[in-house]
Parts: structure tokens; C-alpha cells; sequence
């Protein structure tokens, strides 16, 4: 494993799941009112609870038990405690979150930090156990609609995945990425023709039976999430072995390697755009998806043009400061000019 060098795939993966997390995120925040019955903004809901609501927090939960086997890994490799560091490192992630939780009663690193330290243990357990627990868990879980305990398991996976360093072999395992996001593409075809079927299309004032639909119409989307999120994911990998969509495709990977910073910033800028211009409660879900695009291209613009100057995003800077107690070089050394006068 090369200790210095950074896995580009996690951080377009970040990137893209950020893309999706937002347009779900800015709804509570924001007190949207209920879509009208038979108005474009019902047909975005049914929109967004069929293709973006748990697929993309799937995605970005898997990547921190990518992640959380990747750290203790280079963190033993180069002589350290890495389980001590990873205590410390979930410590912080978790006030991070206890201040976030605040403007955000949705968020995710606490979540992440807690859940990280129950799995610390299963870091040297065999990588084959934790692939089938992770699995058996997550249908088990799954069947039963548990949004919040589907978490462990998908972490889980995402410790496996680590595990069989699935992540630093892409070129090797292309056929068996494209194969098995095919098999996923099938089932999460007819999972979505199963849940659209309970699909809502009278909102407001709700009768018991049309309550019960919208609520297994949610329910079968949580238990179909995790393979729609593996869809998503495969068919990102594979289209970044295609050289020219990975540089189209390569603000994604500045959006995604500041992927703390930008989580917070989601949630600073949609707060921000609600006081600016009395959204709270007078906005509907298809406009939400205007204020979303804004706010994702300033953090796109933001994190390309930070990252030319620094080596780390704002809170990553500090998350791995208070990590190893040591202040790391926060600004960009440049390489140095050649001078044809010397030798």
C-alpha cells in the first residue's frame, strides 16, 4: 500500500454522494411546504424519495468504513498507534457533529463517530465475516425499514471493501465492477417499479389507507436503497475509466476530498440563503432544487480554488490536527524551478 498517496475514487465517490445528500438535507431545514396534489413539486418528491433519498448517505456512510480501515492501516504501517488514533480521531469527528446537530437534527457524524467506535473491534476480524455479517445485517435491516440501524451494516461493508482493498485494484477488477453493477442495475429496476407502485399522488389532507401507502412507498424505499446506492457507485467507477469523463468529472474529486468541509458548508450556506431570502416555510421542493445547484457550484468553485493554495480542507485541517496533536502544513508547497545555470 503506497503510504503517501491518495485514492482518487473515494474522493469523486465523496463528492458525488455530497451532490445528492444536499437535496435531501435542505428540505427539513428549510420547512417545505407540502407539493400540491398533481403539481410539478409532488412529481419531484416522488422524484426524490425514488432515486435520491438514502442512496447517496448509502454511499457516503460505505466510504467512512472504507476510509475507517484505511486510516488505522497506513497509521499502523508507518509505526503508530492506529487504533489510539482512531479513538481520538472519532472523538473530534463526534463534537464536530454535537455542533452541527444543533442547526441540523439530521446529521450524520455523530452517527458515524459512535457507530466507528462499536466497529472498532472488527478491524482484525476476518475480512469474509465481515462481508457476510455486513450483508445479513443489512437485509435483515433492511427488510425491517431501519434507516438508522441500516447504518453499522453498510459500514461494515465498507471495512470489508478495505479489507479486499477493492478500491486500490479498480483496473485489475473492471469486469467484476461492471458485472456486479449490472446484477445491481436489475434489481434496482424492479425494486423501483415495486416502490413507484405505492407511489403518493394525493398530498394535504390524507385519508388513513392513502397515509398507509406513502409510508410503505418509504419503507420499500429504505429497504431498496443500499442497491440503488450500489448502482450509483459502480457506474461512477466505471465511467471514471474513461479518461476524458474523469477530468469532466474531476470538480467532484475537489468537492469530495474536502467532504467534511463541504458537509458542514451544505447546511452554513442553505441556512444562509433561507435568512437571505425568507425561505423557511415559503418554499416548495422543486425550488429547493434551484437554491441546491447554487449553493453545490459555489462549493465546487470554493474547494477547486482552496485546494490550489492548501493541503487540506478547512476542517480536515483541523480534524487531523487535533488528531495527531501536531499543526500539519497547511499551504501547498511549490515544486521548485529548475535553474539551467546549475549543474
Amino acid at each position: 500500500m503506497d503510504l503517501g498517496r491518495r485514492i482518487d475514487v473515494l474522493d469523486y465517490l465523496r463528492g458525488f454522494a455530497l451532490l445528492g445528500i444536499i437535496l435531501v438535507n435542505i428540505g427539513p431545514l428549510l420547512l417545505v411546504k407540502v407539493p400540491e396534489t398533481a403539481s410539478h413539486d409532488a412529481t419531484y418528491w416522488r422524484f426524490l424519495y425514488l432515486f435520491v433519498e438514502g442512496r447517496f448517505y448509502t454511499i457516503f456512510t460505505f466510504l467512512f468504513g472504507v476510509g475507517f480501515y484505511i486510516f488505522i492501516t497506513r497509521a499502523n504501517t508507518k509505526g503508530k498507534n492506529g487504533f489510539l488514533l482512531f479513538l481520538r480521531r472519532a472523538a473530534i469527528l463526534f463534537l464536530i457533529g454535537l455542533v452541527h446537530v444543533r442547526f441540523h437534527p439530521g446529521e450524520a457524524l455523530t452517527v458515524y463517530a459512535i457507530c466507528g467506535l462499536f466497529l472498532l473491534p472488527f478491524y482484525k476480524v476476518h475480512k469474509l465475516i465481515n462481508l457476510v455479517a455486513g450483508l445479513i445485517l443489512l437485509v435483515v435491516f433492511g427488510m425491517m425499514s431501519f434507516k438508522l440501524f441500516i447504518v453499522a451494516p453498510v459500514m461494515l461493508l465498507g471495512i470489508a471493501a478495505g479489507q479486499f482493498r477493492v478500491f486500490e485494484a479498480i483496473p485489475k477488477n473492471i469486469r467484476k465492477i461492471a458485472v456486479f453493477t449490472g446484477v445491481m442495475l436489475v434489481l434496482s429496476v424492479a425494486g423501483l417499479i415495486y416502490q413507484y407502485k405505492y407511489a403518493p399522488f394525493v398530498f394535504g389532507t390524507v385519508t388513513e389507507v392513502e397515509y398507509q401507502r406513502t409510508q410503505q412507498f418509504i419503507d420499500i424505499g429504505i429497504t431498496i436503497g443500499p442497491i440503488v446506492s450500489a448502482v450509483y457507485a459502480g457506474t461512477l467507477i466505471l465511467l471514471l475509466q474513461i479518461p476524458i469523463l474523469q477530468t469532466l468529472l474531476s470538480p467532484l474529486k475537489s468537492y469530495g476530498r474536502m467532504a467534511l468541509s463541504n458537509y458542514i458548508l451544505q447546511t452554513a450556506f442553505i441556512y444562509l440563503a433561507g435568512a437571505s431570502f425568507d425561505l423557511f416555510g415559503n418554499i416548495t421542493y422543486l425550488h429547493t432544487l434551484y437554491v441546491c445547484i447554487s449553493i453545490i457550484l459555489v462549493g465546487l468553485i470554493f474547494s477547486i480554488v482552496w485546494l490550489r493554495y492548501f493541503q487540506y480542507g478547512p476542517l480536515e485541517w483541523l480534524w487531523r490536527a487535533a488528531t495527531y496533536l501536531t499543526l500539519p502544513p497547511m499551504r501547498r508547497v511549490k515544486a521548485p524551478e529548475y535553474n539551467m545555470t546549475q549543474g
